[in-house]
């Protein structure tokens, strides 16, 4: 134990005499050349040996005392380095695991502008190697950058918002701040603190889509069965063939009311998370075949045969695998009610790549009617139909394609639609492979 110890106290007796002349580069300098003019002098003898000496000391310790007011012996440092020495004031003790742990991204810039400091939340958006770079270079994003450029010319805190729309929308809110280290006068360090508005932005959007396509969508059902309610209190309340009648249609009505609230919660769900990668490692082969499974009885009752293809040993993608199973699910599904006519659904998987990234290419196609291109770009708006009426008759809610988008924009994948009349359609979806 006794050795530990010392070995401990050798350790950082080598680390604070390390950092302690690090600390003097600037000074050390001057400090060192007067030594050698004043040793000059007293060996040839232009100047007695004592004054000198106290010459030195007096020097040297004006240079030593102007050191430390400018802040000069104790610099931050930028890079951390492999060995054991201090990497920097912010990465000392406890204080950088404080920073770290704050949910929010905080960074600290230099007075050119350069990256000294980011915690670990900054690192996502700035990236790992961010340090010693300029600000703008680490991110890009142009009111940021001149709401920094704003301080750092007058020294007032500033207080902005800004959105960032790729690869997904999100939204902050930035605080940029000048930090006047002790002594000087003029700010030496800026601090940026970012804080993620994306899910209240979300939210609030969501809340107002709610209200005005949820009352929108409801108003016919509502009417209906509020007609029909008032038809068998009335003239048909002793006829049983008519309420048998009214009731399954009041049945229908309700369930589509149903199905209608349940995909807007599922899509509400969605967004609020489409900026969160998912982690987990899924078999999208598995996923293919539980959901064809469980569609199994429907393509019996429509008289379709629903054939899935996949070569073996396919690579896993990263995913949630309830998310995935909605994705198939809902294009599965789309295929059966839209495309029943030509009595077959093929779901196919391939490997595939994208700009030098190994895919996972998920295929669901139908030999129906098609669909005209014009409005192949608007089958993911919300609500958005070919044919309201036959869409409704066959129990759609207009919002499938939309939850397959925003599903597919959080697993980084894209989806494209194909389609030609008489010729059917072809849904694709590409996923990255885990890894």
């Amino acid at each position: 134990m006794a050795a530990a110890n010392d070995g401990s106290r050798r350790r950082q007796g080598r680390v604070w005499l390390r950092d302690f002349w690090a600390r003097w580069t600037g000074t050390r300098s001057f400090v060192v050349t007067a030594a050698v003019i004043f040793l000059m002098l007293a060996l040839t003898g232009a100047l007695h040996v004592t004054a000198a000496f106290v010459s030195f000391l007096l020097l040297a310790g004006v240079a030593v005392a102007r050191a430390i007011a400018m802040g000069e012996t104790a610099p931050i440092r930028i890079q951390s380095r492999a060995d054991d020495r201090a990497p920097s004031a912010f990465a000392a003790g406890p204080a950088l695991a404080i920073l770290n742990r704050l949910p929010d991204a905080l960074f600290v810039l230099d007075g050119g502008g350069r990256v000294v400091f980011g915690n670990s939340a900054a690192e996502p958006l700035i990236g790992k190697t961010a340090l010693g770079r300029h600000v703008a270079t680490a991110l890009r994003v142009a009111p940021l950058i001149a709401a920094i450029e704003s301080v750092m010319r007058d020294g007032v805190a500033r207080t902005i918002e800004y959105e960032m729309p790729v690869p997904v929308e999100r939204h902050f809110s930035a605080f940029v701040v000048p930090i006047e280290a002790e002594g000087a006068g003029d700010p030496s360090l800026y601090l940026v603190l970012l804080h993620d508005l994306t899910d209240a932005k979300r939210v609030e959007a969501m809340r107002a889509d709610f209200v005005a396509f949820a009352s929108h969508e409801l108003k016919t059902p509502l009417a209906s069965l509020s007609g029909f309610i008032d038809t068998l209190r009335g003239h048909a309340r002793d006829d049983p063939e008519a309420r048998e009648k009214f009731l399954e249609i009041m049945a229908d009505q309700a369930g589509r009311m149903r199905r209608l609230i349940e995909d807007l919660l599922s899509l509400s769900r969605i967004e609020l998370r489409e900026h969160m990668r998912p982690a987990d490692e899924v078999d999208l082969l598995g996923v293919v075949s539980d959901v064809a499974d469980g569609l199994t009885p429907t393509a019996e009752q429509y008289g379709v045969e629903v054939i899935v293809t996949a070569p073996a040993g396919l690579p896993r993608i990263r995913g949630d695998r309830e998310e995935l199973a909605q994705v198939v699910q809902n294009l599965a599904d789309n295929a059966l009610r839209y495309g029943r006519a030509g009595k077959r659904v093929e779901i196919s998987l391939t490997p595939d790549e994208k700009l030098g990234r190994p895919m996972v290419r998920l295929s669901v196609r139908d030999f129906g009617p098609g669909i005209a291109k014009e409005h192949l770009p608007r089958l993911t708006e919300r609500f958005y139909r070919v044919d309201a009426a036959a869409s409704r008759a066959r129990g759609g809610t207009g919002l499938g394609l939309a939850i397959v988008k925003h599903i597919v924009n959080r697993h980084q994948g894209t989806l494209q639609i194909e389609s030609e009349i008489g010729q059917g359609s072809v849904f694709t979806v590409l996923f990255p492979v885990a890894g």
